[in-house]
């Protein structure tokens, strides 16, 4: 079980023809995810890595039943990209492109809802749903199949948490990077719901860091409110200068909101359990695994 990604996803890759494009599907297809086409404006009819290229997003989506797209679309064009992908009909969405202009992100979302798709990020890694299929540039050597969902804003410590917890003999879900910029797809409180429906996922870790206010959100909507799975935070950035705006755009701290401090007893309250190092949050991952099988088996 996963939550948004499988291995009978049909991923299509707008961008494919690119540089970035190339590598990562290359990546993708050889972690086992069912890439079926490409798309890139004036290279219609033609064929990369194998893959038959489109000149559109619904044109490719006819001839190829395709239902998540992965964007690799330089910055000014990536907005207009997740709203083509979303006109077409394109369920989920992902786009690694970072700097796309604040105001195009407003506009791209907006069309987003309203065509009632799922978008991943911007900015961010993408996801991976361990054994099976994976759309972005998370290492494809870090997962193992497991029963640990992980969302986080970080991409770097998407990275570290699944590979401490892969060698600790703790496997994982699906891991969601939603990105740290101000306009995003996928919110935590999104992806946590996701989590505790999916009744593979046992417990999930979430990965935070100072500014916005989404981590808060989450602990207040989501946790808070009977989520009934152990839930490990972590939140970076603690020891960022106040006043210093640290990072990626997302990480700006607001009056008291935003604040690693007011994350960290945001989570708290929720009844999460709050680590401070990477080590802690797969020691605590793996003990929560441990808990919840000692009561099953009570």
């Amino acid at each position: 079980m996963s939550i948004l990604l499988t291995g009978e996803s049909r991923v299509l890759v707008q961008g494919l023809t690119g540089r970035e494009g190339s590598f990562h599907t290359e990546q993708m297809k050889a972690y086992g995810t069912n890439v079926v086409a490409g798309v890139s404006p004036g290279k219609g009819g033609t064929t990369h890595l194998g893959i038959p290229v489109f000149d559109t997003v619904a044109d490719a989506r006819r001839e190829t039943g395709a239902d998540v797209s992965g964007i690799f679309v330089p910055a000014p064009f990536a907005a207009d990209a997740i709203m083509e992908a979303a006109a077409a009909g394109i369920g989920l969405i992902v786009c690694i492109t970072e700097g796309i202009p604040l105001y195009d992100m407003v506009r791209a979302r907006a069309f987003v809802v309203d065509a009632a798709a799922k978008l991943i990020g911007p900015n961010c890694p993408g996801l991976t749903t361990a054994g099976e299929a994976k759309v972005g540039i998370i290492p494809n050597h870090i997962s193992t199949p497991g029963s640990v969902g992980i969302v986080s804003r970080s991409g770097t410590l998407t990275y570290e948490v699944i590979q401490g917890l892969s060698q600790a003999g703790v496997g994982q879900t699906t891991s969601v990077g939603i990105g740290g910029d101000p306009i995003l797809g996928l919110s935590f409180s999104d992806v946590l719901r996701l989590f505790k429906e999916d009744p593979a996922t046992e417990a999930v870790v979430m990965i935070g860091e100072i500014g916005g206010s989404d981590e808060e959100a989450a602990a207040e909507q989501v946790i808070g409110r009977s989520f009934g799975k152990p839930v490990i935070g972590f939140i970076s950035g603690r020891t960022a200068p106040p006043g210093k705006r640290m990072g990626h755009a997302g990480a700006i701290i607001s009056g008291n909101t935003g604040t690693a401090a007011s994350k960290l007893q945001a989570l708290k309250r929720a009844g999460a359990q709050v680590c401070d190092t990477i080590e802690e949050v797969v020691a605590a991952a793996g003990a929560a695994l441990g808990q919840r099988s000692s009561a099953a088996h009570r």
